[in-house]
């Protein structure tokens, strides 16, 4: 064995540097107090973080939800371009758990590279503060782990953990849809966080277009829909709401839906972002396969009484969103399902 004054093998031999993880942990900690809640115990660097329970619950369920980004990163490993990642990781995660009621109150992440460039790692961690920030929950830790030979140069995964909480008799599953009910969509950004193989495939690879051509519009990060929702369900009866994710519109709506339900959505009641057509002309993706990827301009959809459609669409634009009536819930045989009409 080596004496302790012999220049023997070294953890930073094998591509872990300890001492850049630590300086990642420093550059990070403005970040991360932006986002402090007054339930947060404690601060960074514990073996977990600690988190009160808010006061006013009566019954209060927590919720929970974990995601990552998906092929996206590819594009911003390409671009270079690592400041708004964060902000897709953590509204992935804190609209699924939105959307049933609940208030997101802390977020862990997890970070991973072959090395770590610190930089890389700030503005990714910056990005998820910002995402804290305007969903209003802490970021109370996480993992960065340095994993040599695992990841290529310059590339890295993120992934995402959401603990929110809602009142038992005030969790939105979809159980009180009902015939009649409208729809309110609400604008995404454009392609949020889904569908980056076949749109990375379509536009850089079929139809051969420079990436920074397109990598605005690629890398425009998810819209955070955590304050649109609390203020519909404050304003107005939600009786279900849909993150429009992986599986697009065809897939996302009916988890909300009853069989014997059907969402009918009125093709050109909202405004479908450029992107979307692009890719459907420039590498001939059809219609169905479109709506089965892509959320197609819609990131959100909220049904509501058809007396309540005015005052939710009002409470998401005061919100800061854009929002529209697009449709309503019809009887349908069978397994819920959307109808474009």
């Amino acid at each position: 064995m080596a004496s302790d004054g012999d220049k023997g093998l070294t953890y930073r031999d094998t591509g872990v540097d300890i001492d850049a993880g630590d300086e990642l942990v420093e550059r990070i900690k403005p970040h991360v107090k932006r986002t402090m809640r007054p339930e947060v115990i404690g601060g960074l660097g514990g073996f977990g973080g600690l988190f009160a329970m808010p006061k006013g619950y009566r019954d209060p369920v927590l919720v929970s939800g974990t995601d990552g980004v998906g092929t996206k990163l590819k594009v911003a490993f390409a671009t270079g371009r690592h400041d708004t990642i964060g902000i897709d990781l953590v509204a992935m995660c804190v609209n699924d758990i939105a959307v049933m009621g609940a208030e997101p109150l802390f977020f862990l992440d997890y970070f991973a590279s072959g090395k770590l460039d610190v930089a890389v790692g700030e503005a990714v961690i910056a990005g998820i503060a910002e995402g804290c920030r305007q969903a209003g929950c802490a970021l109370i830790g996480g993992e960065t782990a340095e994993l040599p030979g695992m990841y290529a140069g310059g590339e890295y995964d993120l992934a995402g953990f959401a603990v929110g909480v809602v009142e038992r008799d005030r969790i939105r599953d979809g159980a009180r849809v009902a015939i009649g009910d409208r729809v309110v969509g609400v604008a995404s950004s454009g392609l949020h966080s889904n569908g980056y193989s076949l749109a990375r495939k379509a536009l850089l690879d079929h139809m051969k277009l420079p990436l920074a051509e397109v990598a605005d519009d690629l890398l425009r990060p998810t819209r955070i829909y955590v304050r649109a929702l609390r203020a519909a369900m404050a304003a107005c009866d939600v009786r279900g709401a849909a993150h429009v994710t992986g599986g697009g519109l065809v897939e996302n709506p009916p988890r909300i839906l009853r069989g014997g339900l059907a969402m009918r959505l009125g093709l050109g009641s909202w405004p479908v972002p450029a992107i979307f057509d692009r890719i459907a002309r420039g590498a001939g993706v059809g219609e169905a396969e479109m709506r089965r990827t892509f959320n197609m301009g819609l990131g959100l959809v909220i049904v509501v009484p058809a007396a309540d459609e005015a005052k939710c669409i009002g409470a998401c634009e005061e919100a800061g969103e854009k929002a529209f009536s697009v449709g309503e819930i019809v009887a349908g045989e069978g397994e819920p399902r959307v109808e474009f009409v």
